[in-house]
């Protein structure tokens, strides 16, 4: 039997922490490693147009799956074009083991062609960062990148010279163990007594929960039907905590709705759940706040805090919820319930007044329609912009859907390659990218990976001919807009020429009928639908503090926000409150 390379001892330890797929371009330095992929049963290499996308790709995967994904780029600038798509993956905790492959180990440091440091680059946008410079070092090195990556959720980087990789690899004395899974961990008992004394002192209570209470859902409708509390959630706790939810008052913040703002500052007692919402604006100031969060490095960087708490929120709950006293007035939960039922009530005809005469399509239409005709366990990634907006108001969860997005990182052009990436994950599932015109042209050659590996994904492009949400930054600070107009193509001719399905969509009438015949469409499809570029957003609380990396429409000549069928939930939900 032929010795092994160190190219191959790479990718056999990968195979055994779990990792089927290798996203990347490859090149130059990279080629053993692709090589070495080509000759390994258990895992493929996956051919993207962009380093960017293959860490994007790579970040969905470990999303949907909870396990490690991986990505490669190859020396210099091939390494470093996957730089975007690593902060997205850790600032989303997604576990991701890059590969930077580094030019010939004797010439680091003398200015040698397509020379960086990736050791050093990729330190901000990682847990772990190191380069092999020795065969003997690779095995255990790469051991530490992925328990890393697994370990604390985020991005690990192994920077690898070609040289290296070619060289024979060391014999490994034993087989090593790899952690494939992160661990539960409750609070120490100081910090629960104390959280139970909070609780037991408050009279009103709201729970905000953020995307660490996955898992949990059970244990928070639990809490709080004890604490007869309102629950509102931001953006990346949507999918985990609003379905089944008959204590739900919506989201804050900047893409917000309902009556979630009003919960967190008229209760006593603030319950942040498994959040790092950022937007401290949108958190009271004059309230009791605690922090329920796995990573202690989230807890009271956002707002003021009165008590952290280090545990995961679904052990945290498990040990709280029995000892605290059962709350009987539901008083305030059953006013906050009617703020947020005639909230919805009052915006909802935004979208349904008239659209089946109204040219542009309004955007938010487009994405009740695609709400009602998506498949149960649809994946939704979502682009940064004004759809994050429309996913955010319209798309509901249940349970099986997943939403995915930058939603930490706010990059553009992230939905289309994290569609590839949760579409390998299982080519049966439907995957909907929910794009924008400027992300989806950005990206655009990602496309043609589709036609390629014959991925069905299908995408639904929110094509406005602008920069929606920059115009709205500038229409805050009071300037015109000016270079956020695209002019955009017919996408779905595009999309047809690349030998894919694509239908342009310009009137409402036709919406419907052409995602249906998209989604029975066996590959990738794209769905071109005009949509008007005067549909923007405003949250529903204002301050001019709020403005701050966002935007907000100081006009109000805009959209408010309809929200879909979450106003059939809260109206269901209202059954509840006690009539007098």
């Amino acid at each position: 039997m032929a010795k092994q390379n160190v190219a191959e001892q790479f990718v056999d330890i990968l195979v055994r922490a779990g990792v089927r797929r290798l996203y990347g371009v490859v090149g130059d330095s990279l080629n053993p490693v692709v090589d070495a992929v080509r000759r390994t049963p258990g895992i493929d290499w996956i051919h993207v147009r962009h380093e960017e996308a293959a860490a994007f790709a790579a970040g969905a995967e470990a999303q949907i799956t909870g396990r490690l994904a991986a990505c490669a780029g190859s020396c210099g600038p091939g390494n470093l074009h996957l730089i975007n798509g690593l902060y997205d993956a850790h600032r989303s905790m997604a576990p991701v083991l890059a590969l930077a492959s580094h030019i010939p180990s004797s010439e680091i440091g003398l200015g040698f062609f397509q020379e960086t440091h990736p050791d050093r680059l990729f330190t901000e946008c990682s847990h772990y960062s190191e380069l092999v410079s020795n065969p003997k070092q690779m095995p255990r090195l790469l051991r530490t990148a992925i328990q890393r990556a697994v370990g604390r959720g985020g991005v690990s980087v192994v920077s690898l010279p070609g040289d290296i990789a070619s060289e024979p690899a060391p014999k490994e004395a034993v087989e090593h163990d790899l952690v494939a899974t992160r661990p539960t961990a409750r609070p120490g008992d100081a910090e629960i007594d104390a959280l139970v004394r909070m609780i037991d002192a408050a009279d009103r209570v709201t729970l905000f929960c953020g995307s660490g209470t996955a898992g949990a859902h059970a244990e928070v409708m639990q809490f709080a039907e004890r604490l007869k509390a309102p629950v509102g959630h931001a953006l990346r706790g949507k999918e985990w905590i609003q379905y089944d939810n008959p204590f739900d008052v919506g989201m804050s913040g900047l893409l917000g709705y309902g009556a979630a703002y009003e919960a967190t500052h008229e209760c006593d007692l603030l319950l942040l759940l498994g959040t790092d919402f950022p937007y401290n604006a949108f958190l009271p100031d004059d309230v009791t706040i605690a922090q329920v969060d796995i990573r202690p490095e989230h807890l009271g960087r956002r707002s003021k805090l009165d008590l952290a708490v280090w545990g995961d929120v679904r052990e945290t709950l498990r040990c709280v919820t029995p000892r605290v006293r059962a709350k009987t007035d539901r008083r305030f939960l059953d006013k906050m319930l009617k703020k947020h039922a005639d909230a919805l009530e009052g915006v909802v005809k935004a979208y349904t007044r008239k659209v089946e005469k109204h040219v542009p399509i309004h955007p938010e239409y487009v994405a009740s329609v695609l709400d009602e005709l998506a498949d149960d366990d649809a994946v939704f990634t979502v682009d940064t912009g004004m759809c994050n907006v429309w996913a955010a108001r319209y798309i509901s969860p249940n349970g099986r859907r997943r939403i995915i997005g930058s939603f930490s990182h706010g990059s553009m052009a992230n939905a289309l390659p994290q569609a590839i990436g949760a579409q390998f994950v299982d080519r049966g599932r439907q995957v909907i990218s929910m794009s924008g015109d400027g992300g989806f042209a950005m990206l655009m050659g990602e496309f043609l990976t589709l036609v390629q590996h014959d991925l069905p994904v299908k995408i639904v492009l929110f094509n406005n001919s602008s920069l929606g949400m920059v115009e709205l930054e500038m229409l805050v600070a009071g300037l015109p807009s000016y270079g956020t107009t695209n002019h955009n193509p017919d996408f779905a001719a595009i999309a047809r020429a690349a030998g894919a399905y694509g239908v342009r969509v310009e009137k409402p009438k036709q919406l419907a009928g052409a995602l249906k015949d998209a989604f029975k469409h066996k590959g990738p499809a794209l769905v071109d639908v005009v949509t008007d570029p005067n549909a923007l957003s405003i949250p529903p609380k204002i301050s001019r503090e709020m403005v701050s990396g966002f935007a907000l429409s100081a006009g109000k000549i805009v959209l408010d926000g309809g929200v879909g069928r979450m106003l059939q939930m809260a109206r269901s939900n209202l059954r509840n409150v006690p009539r007098p």
